[in-house]
């Protein structure tokens, strides 16, 4: 062995192959153990057992080792008609998603109706019928065609002649409907055929529908395309195959030598195998090619950087036969192109899955509030990809296409993980909506390149150029999607008006009796033993606890009233901190609480948790004693009485049904304030109210029954005192015409401390109801201030009812605002305040069908961009915040897709798990 030539040369190769691979190993061009073996599997399993690339790594290690499996065991079985039908069988179910088919067989077996999420496909009999049929006319096709079909050598008269040029016309057609679908043909030329100024969903649904009824064709010579290739065994990708089998046909008809290499020594299959390579590795080639050029121009138009790139420029046209060399290898290798820093200096990337990134797509992410809008948006957005896809819009579906979608300020990343016989898998990834300048100017870039797609007027030329066309980004198609717009308003002269803010406090009382009377009416309606008469014809008796007024002897402790120094002053300073209580050294200078009971401390309300729920039990007495504890210094002998609440009854024996809640009936004011401030409740308001009332119970008297609740004055009675004590709250007894700032505190739950605070905090609902009542009032405010005054307590009752069907007001960091977002309340609003312009504006979100942009990327920049991360991370280890190859760049989109990039190096706020989109 010593002697043999091929190994004298091997070792010499070798030993200087391993001089080197130190420094391949510093470059990072030699690839981790795990990358290289799952490109292995892939590269094996997509281009020798016919598969494809898979969404996760452990899919692609089983998919591997049944695919091997089948192709061994057919070795084993003795009938070449066994062994066709065999292969054709397993050929189709491994082309099928057989995990999301399992999934739901799973959960038909459970009788479970949630098959998954909203955002997948869900299968139907119907479909497992069609893939039965389809089956059973594959295995009989097959059968028939090998049993009885006599396959001699190819001339222009053969069967086989005839079926190549069938598939011929079919590929051109397919090829052109394809093309009419999109909105620039080659990525150069424009559509004459797509829709002009597409700007609103109706105008282009109107304008499209021929471009529909196209791909509805288009899908039906797919489908009959399928099954021209049953006897070829091709499932996976048909418009693939499709091209390969043409080219294989056009060859053999072209060829009328048969002693060439070609004829003589390959058959069908194996000619198939090798197209197959050879158009995947063309497709990588120009686009290797592409992002090489676009980094030497991207590099060159930048003013900054244009002396080196001058001279980088040359070193490449002088080195171009290593550029190409190195554009050839990784090509071959199917790695990535590696710009260095993303210079003109390349690099061949280590060989590595598709994927790209280690881990399972979709379980990282960095959350922030913005998330949800994302989550919102993808299951109507994967209905939109279906239809898309179906029709070709969005050209040929490849595993490791990315495409670019744009709405407003959010900006969706699609990549292809995975496709199958009739299905697709995507994962898509939104980024950040909180721009910074690096992603401002390149989204801008993105606007520009879309709106010179599609908001074009009618008298522009039809066939026009793509302008862009250097651009990584190449315009695709637009897909109706409902989702929230986003619209800012900035308030001034709205909430800053004097008059407004004044009526703004008379509407606060009509809402908040709105409110508490609906609350009160559906809890009724809800609870069955609540508020039970003992006995028919008798009048509802409420037995309420009686405020003790007699003197008391009190600790020093529990009769020392609160010093003014142990509490800050509520101040005007919009974003400042919450007061909080100054502590002293002194003990005796602390309020001292009483045991077992849960007592709020005067002056630190606001830095209470307003959702929080108070569990512990409060008796009456200790409920009473808080309340006395609520109130400032007076002399011992002066004090005021407080509210005495005898045993009382309705006058109505129907008022149970709007009777408040027992808790809620306490008083805490001073009876000469309670009755100062009744008269600021809106009786009229109140009895028109109960009238448009349909709680009651279905009687004819019904009428009799309202306008008998409607006397009742202890009824009355009660919402004052409740309606009343928290219209204090909001104000803490001031009665000036309040700021923009305190509307602005109060409508984000801080209140002013008064004495009616912690009476109100320890009502949980109660506080709900309340904050909810000033908010709508705001609302109210703004509305009347843009579209007119309200006219009649008609008009009132149904702007509040929209307010509460339709609409979510509150905050954007509530966690109720996200609920709403997610199931998609048709509107929500909130009031914020921008610092930097020093002006209250308002947020208002709007769900509504609408067009999002969407355009394919060039794989190969996103590849070689992503190496790049990866390199000039973990091998260069430059991790500056501000290095060159993370900045803005109108060509590359540098910033944005280092954003899309998975975690750590990359920051997407939503990264979908791998969705499946079934396309038949």
């Amino acid at each position: 062995m010593i002697n043999i030539p091929a190994l004298e040369q091997m070792n010499q190769i070798l030993h200087i192959l391993f001089i080197f691979l130190p420094f391949f190993w510093a470059l990072g061009t030699l690839p981790p153990p795990d990358a290289l073996f799952l490109w292995a599997m892939e590269q094996v399993l997509e281009f020798g057992l016919g598969g494809s690339s898979m969404s996760t790594h452990l899919r692609l290690l089983i998919m591997f080792i049944i695919s091997a499996g089948t192709a061994v065991a057919s070795y084993f079985i003795p009938s070449t008609v066994g062994v066709v039908l065999f292969m054709t069988g397993l050929g189709f179910l491994l082309s099928l998603n057989l995990s999301e088919m399992v999934l739901v067989v799973k959960h038909i077996g459970t009788k479970s109706n949630a098959l998954s999420s909203g955002s997948e496909i869900r299968f139907t009999w119907r479909e497992y019928l069609f893939y039965s049929v389809v089956l059973v006319l594959a295995l009989l096709e097959t059968g028939l065609l090998h049993h009885f079909a006599s396959f001699s050598q190819i001339s222009k008269n053969s069967p086989q002649a005839v079926v190549g040029y069938t598939l011929m016309i079919l590929f051109i057609i397919l090829w052109i409907l394809k093309e009419i679908q999109s909105i620039y043909i080659f990525g150069i030329f424009r559509n004459p055929f797509y829709p002009k100024d597409v700007q609103t969903v109706t105008l282009f649904l109107e304008k499209q529908t021929k471009l529909m009824k196209i791909g509805v064709v288009r899908r039906i010579l797919i489908n009959l395309g399928r099954y021209y290739f049953m006897f070829w065994f091709v499932w996976q990708n048909t418009e693939n195959a499709l091209l390969e089998t043409v080219i294989v046909s056009a060859v053999h008809l072209l060829i009328s030598n048969t002693d060439l290499w070609w004829s003589r020594s390959l058959d069908t299959g194996i000619k198939l195998l090798l197209v197959g390579i050879m158009r995947d590795r063309l497709i990588q080639f120009i686009a290797k090619l592409q992002f090489v050029v676009t980094v030497l121009v991207a590099s060159w138009t930048e003013k900054k950087r244009r002396k080196s790139a001058t001279t980088l420029g040359v070193l490449n046209i002088v080195f171009s036969p290593f550029v190409l060399v190195f554009i050839v290898l990784s090509t071959v290798l199917s790695s990535p192109l590696v710009p260095l820093f993303t210079l003109p200096l390349f690099l061949v990337g280590f060989p590595r899955p598709i994927q790209s990134w280690p881990g399972v797509v979709g379980t990282t992410a960095c959350v922030c509030a913005d998330t949800v809008y994302y989550c919102q948006m993808v299951p109507g957005l994967t209905t939109a990809l279906q239809s898309a896809m179906a029709a070709g819009s969005l050209g040929l579906l490849l595993p490791g296409s990315h495409y670019l979608g744009r709405f407003q300020d959010r900006l969706i990343w699609i990549m292809i993980l995975e496709c199958g016989y009739s299905y697709c898998c995507v994962n898509i990834k939104g980024l950040e909506l909180q721009e910074t300048s690096c992603h401002t100017a390149e989204a801008r870039t993105v606007d520009e390149v879309f709106e010179s797609a599609f908001e074009q007027e009618e008298y522009v030329k039809l066939c026009s150029i793509n302008e862009h066309f250097g651009n990584v980004l190449t315009p695709c198609t637009v897909l109706p999607v409902k989702l929230y717009s986003d619209a800012r308003n900035v308030l001034s002269g709205i909430i800053d008006s004097h008059d407004n803010l004044k009526e703004f406090k008379g509407d606060l009382v009509k809402v908040l009796v709105w409110i508490l009377v609906q609350y009160c009416s559906r809890r009724s309606s809800m609870l069955e033993n609540v508020h039970k008469t003992e006995s028919k014809g008798k009048a509802s008796l409420i037995i309420l606890p009686a405020l003790n007024t007699e003197p008391q002897t009190e600790s020093p402790e529990d009769t020392d009233s609160l010093n003014s120094e142990n509490l800050d002053d509520w101040s005007d300073d919009v974003f400042g901190e919450e007061p909080t209580i100054k502590k002293g050294k002194d003990e005796k200078d602390q309020l001292k609480v009483l045991p077992g009971i849960n007592l709020p401390i005067p002056g630190s309300v606001e830095s209470q948790n307003v959702d929080s729920h108070f569990t512990n039990t409060v008796t009456e007495k200790s409920l009473y004693q808080a309340v006395a504890l609520g109130y400032p210094a007076s002399d011992k002998g002066k004090q005021e009485t407080m509210a005495y609440i005898p045993l009382m009854e309705f006058s109505c024996s129907h008022s149970h049904l709007l009777s408040l809640p027992e808790e809620w009936m306490s008083n805490c004011l001073p009876n000469s304030k309670m009755k100062e401030m009744s008269s600021l409740f809106p009786e009229d308001w109140y009895q028109f109210i109960l009238r448009q009332l349909k709680c009651f119970p279905s009687k004819e008297n019904a009428s009799n029954v309202v306008e008998e609740i409607a006397k009742d004055r202890v009824l009355k009675d009660f919402y004052v005192r409740a309606v009343m004590t928290c219209y204090f709250s909001f104000w803490g007894g001031d009665n000036m015409i309040p700021s923009p700032g305190h509307i602005l505190r109060v409508y984000s739950g801080v209140l002013p401390w008064s004495l009616a605070l912690d009476w109100l905090i320890e009502k949980p609902d109660l506080f709900q109801l309340a904050l909810k009542a000033f908010r709508y009032t705001l609302k109210l405010m703004v509305d009347k201030a843009s579209l007119g005054p309200i006219e009649d307590f008609k008009e009132l009752i149904n702007c509040l009812e929209k307010y509460e069907s339709d609409w979510y007001i509150g905050l954007v960091s509530d966690e109720k605002w996200k609920e709403a977002v997610l199931q998609e309340k048709p509107y929500l609003f909130s009031l914020g305040y921008d610092p930097n312009m020093g002006v209250y504006t308002g947020r208002v979100l709007t769900l509504q069908e609408l067009l999002i942009h969407v355009g394919k990327l060039n794989a190969e920049a996103v590849r070689g961009q992503w190496a790049n991360l990866s390199w000039e991370l973990l091998y260069a280890t430059n991790d500056d915040e501000e290095r060159y190859s993370i900045q803005a760049h109108p060509l590359l989109l540098r910033n944005l897709t280092v954003q899309a990039a998975d975690p750590p190096l990359g920051y997407p706020i939503y990264s979908s798990k791998p969705l499946h989109i079934h396309l038949v």
